[in-house]
């Protein structure tokens, strides 16, 4: 760690989801538009080793980074924003730091110490941060939850510590908190807040900025009501009610009095260059002459953050190919052909367990018949042969997953990893390479044959059924380099229908959108025509 580095400490208070994920990555966003080279890292004092097996449908999607982490959503925001690729580093759970301290008191590493969370826990903590921040300027850490929650009281204790470890001006800290509005008095309400810098304040950490969230644009009296209450000069409370969009929060903060306290701790006094976010935010809010559709179909559709990134990735395009985009979700499990004629196009995303699979499968046949583009993610590049060898005649046709016992198993399980389908930590999972054939649907979106996607699954297509799923209208254009494993598949009868074993929705930016994001969406445009 060099004598200049920088840490930005970002925490939450009244609620969850009041938007730290996208606070802490608009604040690297800025300062990167200055010149720094930033880092960034969620702690989450989850007791869970990592988010693999968190519900999607209360946590969101899970993201998985290039070394095969499983990790929360908000390290897609980070990735999209920071236009980075981060690793196992920039996701600390407290369940993983448990099970390694734990771990290391079995085998007698404390020399019969009493192990405590302080100071144990905290320093474990601390090290993982260091460790995080390794190589950049400026490190960014969000603390996961609200202040105050029991789970998260080592992580606000580690993050005091710290900040006399490496000394009080080489950190900085930003709270963010809500201010609800009480429908029946019209009035918005900053005690909620207040008793979270309160919180906040009592153990020992006194915010250098607080941003105050709400639905809509609260009144400058909440600004210096929270400045009374918590200490903080007025010029660092920072009003943030929902935006139009995501990307145009960093705008937004390079234009807050924020801005120069970020300047400050800094030391970069230059504007930042938000032109790249300009242009981003003028994409997505212009308004296009053409408009498609697209179904997602989808097991969870009450929540679309279960989807967040497949849903990013599809904007990205729409703004690329300058078209407007509407997202219509169609339930897996109550899927028919009417739902899909109303759709430009289909996206099956990835997915795991029985329930919504016959819906998916149906989506599938239904593009494949009738000329629909198609992206299938993972599963959806499951769901994609067993419709094409279902169609060859073989009804039967499913996946191990679904039916142990099929007699047409297309889709079967990892070998070794029988027996564990239940578990957390068996997945093929991460950045993993495939070569693509010359001349394919796939080499031709990439621009090139071979190539690096990330994963996260367990079953493969069972490539014993390589002529029924040829004779059902389908093609293998991609394989592992040792040709064991089906990565791409694709139609050459139709216009536009591709599939993957991997996620490329992981690795696509608001700015260099995935080219097989882009593809599904200009092939909807050109239908249009």
């Amino acid at each position: 760690m060099g004598k200049k580095q920088k840490y930005i400490f970002v925490t939450g208070g009244v609620l969850s989801g009041v938007g730290k994920g996208v606070t802490a990555a608009s604040i690297g966003a800025v300062l990167q538009a200055k010149g720094a080279k930033v880092s960034i890292q969620k702690c989450d004092p989850y007791l869970n080793v990592d988010a693999g097996l968190l519900n999607p449908r209360e946590h969101g999607e899970c993201f998985v980074t290039r070394d095969g982490a499983e990790t929360d959503l908000d390290l897609g925001h980070y990735e999209r924003f920071l236009d980075i690729e981060l690793t196992q580093k920039s996701a600390t759970l407290s369940g993983k730091l448990l099970f390694d301290l734990i771990a290391d008191e079995r085998a007698g590493k404390f020399g019969g110490k009493t192990v405590q969370l302080v100071p144990h826990l905290t320093q474990s903590i601390q090290r993982a941060i260091l460790s995080a921040a390794d190589g950049s300027d400026i490190h960014i850490v969000e603390i996961g939850g609200t202040v105050g929650d029991y789970e998260g009281l080592s992580f606000i204790e580690a993050i005091r510590e710290f900040s006399q470890r490496v000394g009080r001006s080489n950190c900085l800290f930003v709270h963010v908190v809500y201010v609800p509005f009480i429908n029946t008095s019209k009035e918005f309400k900053s005690k909620p807040a207040q008793n979270a810098l309160n919180d906040l304040r009592g153990f020992g950490i006194v915010p250098d900025a607080v941003v105050v969230r709400s639905d809509d644009p609260a009144p400058n009296s909440i600004v210096k009501k929270i400045s009374l209450f918590s200490g903080v000069p007025e010029e660092n409370v920072l009003l943030m009610s929902n935006a139009d969009t995501v990307y145009r929060v960093p705008i937004l903060l390079a234009k807050s009095s924020i801005s120069k306290l970020l300047s400050n701790f800094s030391g970069l006094k230059n504007r930042p260059n938000l032109s790249a976010w300009k242009n981003i935010v003028d994409q997505q809010t212009s308004k296009p002459k053409q408009s498609i559709t697209v179904g997602l179909v989808a097991k969870y559709i009450d929540n679309e953050d279960t989807y967040m990134s497949v849903i990013e990735a599809l904007k990205s395009a729409a703004w690329h190919e300058k078209v407007g985009l509407s997202i219509r979700w169609i339930n897996a499990e109550k899927a028919t052909n009417n739902d899909f004629k109303k759709v430009d196009a289909i996206v099956v995303p990835g997915g795991f367990g029985e329930r919504g699979i016959e819906g998916k499968i149906a989506a599938a046949r239904y593009a494949l018949d009738n000329n629909v583009p198609y992206l299938g993610l993972c599963l959806g590049l499951q769901v994609a042969v067993i419709a094409a060898v279902r169609k060859a005649g073989h009804m039967d046709a499913n996946t191990n997953e679904v039916n142990p016992k099929c007699k047409h198993n297309v889709v079967y399980i990892m070998e070794g990893q029988a027996g564990k389908e239940s578990t957390g930590g068996t997945l093929r999972l991460g950045d993993y390479p495939a070569k693509l054939v010359k001349g394919s649907l796939a080499a031709k979106m990439y621009g090139h044959t071979k190539i690096i996607e990330r994963h996260r699954h367990r079953y493969e297509v069972n490539q014993k059924f390589l002529p029924e799923i040829i004779k059902g209208g389908l093609l293998v254009s991609g394989l592992s380099p040792d040709g064991k494993l089906v990565e791409f598949i694709e139609a050459p009868g139709n216009d536009y229908f591709i599939a993957t074993q991997a996620h490329p929705e992981f690795r696509s930016r608001p700015l260099r959108p995935h080219s097989l994001f882009v593809g599904i969406i200009k092939a909807s445009r050109m239908k249009l025509k």
